[in-house]
């Protein structure tokens, strides 16, 4: 029986390597992918050949994201793999400029959905007794590719970084596994095996229990998670 693989996370570069890589690896999956609302430069997206079933989601909405997971389920079958993919945003202006509805929804796409999202699928693999999430984070702080007059960008990468590490620690006893990913900015944008950062976390994934609660960077040494 083919998994059931759902892949959600903002339109990026990063979103699309890896949706790229699910069609290699099933004939069908599903992509709750929300666009960028801001009115600042971000990562283009690139759409792949091989269209996934596209889902309507809502981040900063916990309703929609609950019929989202459902959606999900309901075209999938089931879910045995989450992809949650975070390219954090740029907002290089001074903070007296920032507009009061661009930081609400900065909060709500790409810091509050995510919360809202780990706790729908949580449901739904701890009812299964089975599945794998996997936080994928383009780390711009730690991997380069950002100057300090960004006000936004290493807020959010900080806020996905520490959920994936709370969510490994807090979930070592449970039916699934969490994994966690950094892959430093602009290193997936190539071409070739080296490059292919999407086989990189499935390949980590089919591992299975073994690389459960560790991050995994891309390019780099595995890093275990510290109790």
């Amino acid at each position: 029986m083919t998994k059931g693989i759902l892949i959600a996370g903002n339109e990026s570069t990063l979103s699309a390597a890896i949706a790229a890589e699910a069609g290699k690896q099933v004939e069908h999956f599903a992509a709750a992918f929300f666009p960028n609302r801001l009115p600042y430069p971000l990562e283009n997206f690139q759409t792949e050949k091989r269209q996934p079933s596209p889902l309507v989601w809502n981040p900063g909405s916990p309703v929609s994201t609950r019929a989202m997971v459902l959606a999900a389920e309901n075209q999938l079958g089931r879910i045995d793999e989450a992809i949650l993919v975070c390219t954090p945003p740029a907002v290089r202006k001074n903070a007296e400029d920032l507009k009061s509805a661009n930081i609400e929804i900065i909060v709500n796409d790409h810091i509050k959905g995510w919360f809202f999202l780990v706790k729908e699928l949580a449901v739904v693999f701890k009812a299964r007794q089975a599945g794998s999430l996997a936080l994928v984070l383009s780390d711009t702080v730690n991997g380069g590719g950002r100057d300090d007059t960004d006000l936004i960008g290493p807020s959010v990468s900080a806020s996905f970084r520490s959920l994936a590490q709370g969510l490994m620690a807090s979930s070592q006893d449970e039916p699934y596994g969490v994994y966690a990913f950094s892959v430093p900015a602009g290193t997936y944008l190539g071409t070739g095996e080296d490059n292919n950062v999407g086989a990189f976390v499935f390949k980590t994934l089919e591992d299975g229990r073994r690389n459960v609660g560790k991050w995994h960077k891309f390019g780099g040494k595995l890093t275990f998670l510290k109790h």
